[in-house]
């Protein structure tokens, strides 16, 4: 099962030697998460499947939905592996004279190319720990322990190989998998519609349109969440590049307040299938964290 760490470790073991093999040395100067592909429509690419796989002189340039909020259009090439994956996430939140601190221990997101413009993943949240004060009671809590899994399908409609713009579509369903009370213990869905668009001056766009179906707090209905983002990146300093986020999310659900964040990071492309990244999001809502850093990894074999 996805849940045992040995799956895990074994994956990172194997990913970054099959990278280090694959890389020629050449970095990509364009890792930012809004970033496009070079053009490579010339050859058409449909016939490449997972037991089938793309030529490595054929592959797009990476292009990982980490490290901002808005996916990525873009699909991980056939019969290729992708590896996205958080070394360490940190959340701080103070509402309601409440303090709230979570660690998110190597979150991953495992990426198969099914077809040249679909790619199958697998994402789970790994171990968490959260701790939480009632500044009024003086009561403290510590929960510990595996989070959720969540199943997605990327399909690009147009733009994966090419093209000033690029368009897609990507459904999911999560899984409650979570031990130690760690989720809310009931399967929840929806679909994203992420856009990219390069823009002048060297600058790339990300945005995103979705919808959420959630359980309701109180109760067993669900209920409608929107989401929305747009993001900006731009090659800052050589293989480093930098982005700026805006997400916001509204929710039907009776009593609930609208999230904002502003979100800002950083990546480095070490080689042509390695990228590292950091990221801040701040919350600019009440109702939304205080604050979420983190660092991680992306590798592509």
């Amino acid at each position: 099962m996805i849940t045992a760490g040995h799956f895990r470790l074994a994956l990172v073991a194997l990913a970054i030697p099959s990278v280090c093999a694959f890389a020629d040395g050449t970095g990509t100067d364009e890792s930012s998460p809004a970033s496009m592909p070079d053009e490579t429509a010339s050859k058409d690419k449909s016939s490449y499947t997972i037991f089938n796989p793309v030529p490595r002189d054929l592959m797009r340039e990476l292009t990982p939905d980490r490290p901002d909020k808005t996916e990525s259009p873009y699909t991980v090439d056939a019969g290729h592996f992708q590896l996205e994956m958080d070394f360490a996430n940190f959340t701080l939140d103070e509402s309601n004279d409440v303090r709230t601190r979570a660690w998110n221990v190597a979150p991953f997101n495992v990426k198969i190319g099914l077809l040249n413009n679909v790619d199958l993943q697998f994402v789970f949240d790994n171990y968490l720990w959260v701790h939480t004060h009632d500044h009024i009671t003086r009561a403290t809590s510590i929960q510990s322990g595996v989070g959720d899994f969540t199943l997605r399908l990327k399909i690009n409609l147009w733009g994966d190989d090419g093209g000033q713009t690029a368009f897609g579509f990507l459904p999911f369903v999560k899984f409650p998998t979570n031990t130690d009370q760690l989720g809310n213990n009931s399967v929840e869905g929806g679909a994203l519609f992420p856009f990219a668009a390069k823009l002048p001056a060297g600058f790339d766009m990300g945005m995103e349109t979705g919808v959420l179906f959630l359980r309701n707090e109180v109760g067993r209905s669900y209920h409608e969440e929107f989401v929305n983002s747009v993001t900006f990146g731009h090659a800052l300093i050589g293989k480093l590049d930098g982005y700026l986020e805006f997400f916001s999310s509204v929710s039907t659900e009776r009593g609930s307040q609208w999230i904002g964040t502003i979100d800002l990071g950083l990546t480095y492309a070490i080689a042509e299938n390695l990228q590292l990244d950091c990221g801040y999001n701040a919350g600019v809502t009440r109702s939304a964290d205080d604050l979420n850093v983190f660092t991680g990894i992306t590798v592509r074999f």
